[in-house]
């Protein structure tokens, strides 16, 4: 049996250790919670999201977009929201921009359909050759039947919905079918996302003649805002935040053609041949779908290689060429200078020191001492405001 005194001494020891625990506790949870409102303090000063101001005025293959309306300027407004802060991928759709559309552009106005549809294959694919669940394939997400209806090849060894200018010239032929059957671009564009035939249909169950006026699916309804959008922000980079410059941009390929009229039993063999390797074949040939070309009715194709020093160029954008609008593309670097060469105020926090404000900033505590008015063995206390000169250099 215990003795009483031992019981008592016991219930003391676990008494203090039962406070000793509250305490520390308590003490964590004011320690925690001071912390989680810096923190928070901290974060709302420094993190901010800015909503874009729409333009005033917004057009699509020169036909005007109604911003007049709510619900239009509603859904732009979540377009450009999205491309503006999906920043990784808009970025990649400039860089991608700038090699593809000289290839795009040209055929474009060749073949009378308006410029800004190139920007219908920047929504549809990103400017990569990719497959849909549906297998719409292609910069221009053709089915299999359509492009076959447009002239194009698809068989086992050859696809040409991979074929950048030819499927170019079938997405052309397909929108000036659908403008001839619509009237406008802007339905042309809507349609090719639902079909001629499915816009038609619309069209008349809710008797109206414009993209603008109609009830759709979620899809489509976002379709054509999403192509002004890209558009937008695309043509106006800086204004959206994308600041690149030219060596940030992929280059323009530039290619010459060896025509084949005949079978290739082996890629490989016939890309070392032509001095380049397999991958580069399949890079610059992507309709090429076999390691082989089964060519037996002697049917002409005209295979793209390299030209001699662009692959391994220096300066790949100076191989390429230089494009009309390369304006876009300029940063004024004595604006940024000067953006940097703009001092910081520092409100000094309890413990801070000249020493470790100057460690901090990398700046030299005489430079620190003399632009703030500082003697030799002047102090700084807390919420002193102190100005941290600029390091910038000419």
């Amino acid at each position: 049996m215990v003795p009483s005194y031992a019981r008592k001494y016991l219930f003391a020891f676990l008494t203090f250790m039962a406070l000793l625990v509250v305490w520390q506790l308590f003490s964590f949870s004011q320690t925690e919670r001071e912390a989680n409102e810096v923190y928070q303090q901290y974060f709302q000063k420094n993190y901010k999201i800015f909503s874009v101001h729409l333009p005033d005025t917004l057009s699509f293959a020169g036909e005007a977009v109604p911003l007049n309306e709510f619900d239009i300027r509603e859904r732009l407004d979540r377009e450009i929201l999205v491309n503006t802060y999906w920043q990784s991928n808009t970025l990649l759709f400039h860089k991608r921009a700038y090699q593809w559309f000289p290839i795009i552009e040209p055929i474009l106005k060749k073949e009378g359909v308006p410029e800004d549809f190139k920007y219908l294959a920047v929504i549809e694919s990103g400017l990569m050759q990719v497959v849909s669940p549906s297998g719409a394939t292609g910069f221009w997400q053709i089915l299999k039947s359509t492009g076959e209806h447009y002239g194009l090849e698809v068989s086992k060894d050859v696809d040409e919905r991979y074929h950048i200018e030819k499927a170019t010239v079938a997405a052309c032929d397909y929108l000036k079918e659908a403008y001839e059957l619509f009237g406008n671009w802007t339905l042309a564009a809507a349609s090719y996302n639902m079909g001629m035939n499915g816009l038609s249909k619309q069209l008349n169950r809710q008797r109206v003649d414009n993209y603008y006026d109609l009830y759709l699916n979620s899809e489509t309804e976002r379709y054509v805002f999403r192509i002004v959008a890209v558009k937008e922000i695309l043509s106006n980079p800086q204004k959206y935040g994308f600041y690149l410059r030219k060596q940030d941009l992929y280059p323009p390929l530039k290619t010459f053609e060896v025509a084949v009229d005949t079978s290739i039993s082996d890629l490989a063999a016939f890309a070392k041949q032509q001095g380049i390797n397999y991958k580069l074949l399949k890079i610059f040939n992507p309709w090429l779908r076999q390691t082989n070309l089964n060519n037996s009715s002697q049917k002409v194709y005209n295979i793209k290689l390299p030209e001699k020093g662009f692959i391994e160029h220096d300066n790949l954008l100076e191989a390429a060429g230089v494009r009309e609008n390369d304006e876009v593309y300029k940063l004024d670097v004595q604006e940024m200078k000067e953006e940097l060469a703009q001092n910081i105020l520092h409100l000094v926090k309890n413990g801070e020191t000249v020493s470790s404000l100057a460690k901090k900033y990398k700046v030299s505590e005489k430079d620190l001492r003399t632009i703030n008015h500082l003697g030799d063995t002047d102090v700084i206390t807390e919420n002193q405001k102190i100005i941290i000169p600029n390091t910038i250099t000419e």
